[in-house]
């Protein structure tokens, strides 16, 4: 095997295991919690030993963060592919109602509100936790301007800054409503949430 075929394949399989380890660290977190989910525990559910983990993640902090930086990567593609629209704007009205589906979805709400949690007193948690904010809120931000310069609407900072973080905290909070509330009525919560989206976006 050639060296950078050997290489390639080495990289390959450490991000498989890396997989592994999230995904079994993801069952026992939302088991557990944070706190609770023990190294043992995690890499019972892995299928490896523990050091073997360690050779991937120095520590629990490390597997939340990964967890941080990979919802970083999926709402990074949500936003790259509103960069490409002609609309963006109305694409983001379009789509609201797949987006809040996905925050009623306890396999993501869960887990997130974990990682809130323990960002409230964990300030490494924490500090990933607000540059992975502070990255997607200024893609969010110049994708929301140049929709509304292009509609010829509002885009100063203030307006800009107002809206988004209105926008945001919208989004957020429908996991806490799917946990204070789980039996509430998803069609109706969708139809009212793009009455409320939409005057934000083109108003």
């Amino acid at each position: 095997m050639r060296i950078t075929e050997k290489k390639r394949s080495d990289e390959e399989r450490a991000l498989n295991r890396r997989k592994q380890v999230l995904d079994a660290a993801a069952i026992c977190f939302k088991r557990s919690g944070f706190h609770g989910a023990s190294m043992a525990e995690i890499s019972k559910a892995a299928g490896m030993s523990t050091g073997h983990i360690y050779n991937y993640f120095d520590n629990k902090d490390a597997i939340i963060i990964a967890f941080v930086e990979q919802n970083l990567e999926r709402v990074a593609a949500i936003l790259s592919d509103l960069v490409q629209r002609e609309d963006p704007l109305q694409t983001m009205l379009d789509n609201a109602e797949k987006h809040i589906g996905d925050n009623l979805d306890p396999g993501l709400w869960v887990l997130q509100l974990e990682i809130f949690s323990e960002a409230a007193r964990n300030p490494a948690v924490a500090g990933v936790l607000r540059a992975a904010d502070a990255h997607l809120r200024g893609e969010l931000r110049g994708i929301v301007r140049r929709g509304r310069e292009q509609r010829q609407l509002a885009a100063d900072d203030a307006t800009l800054d107002g809206r988004i973080e209105t926008m945001i905290a919208m989004y957020q909070g429908m996991s806490l409503r799917a946990l204070h509330n789980p039996a509430l009525d998803v069609a109706s919560v969708l139809s009212s949430f793009r009455l409320a989206l939409e005057p934000l976006l083109l108003s």
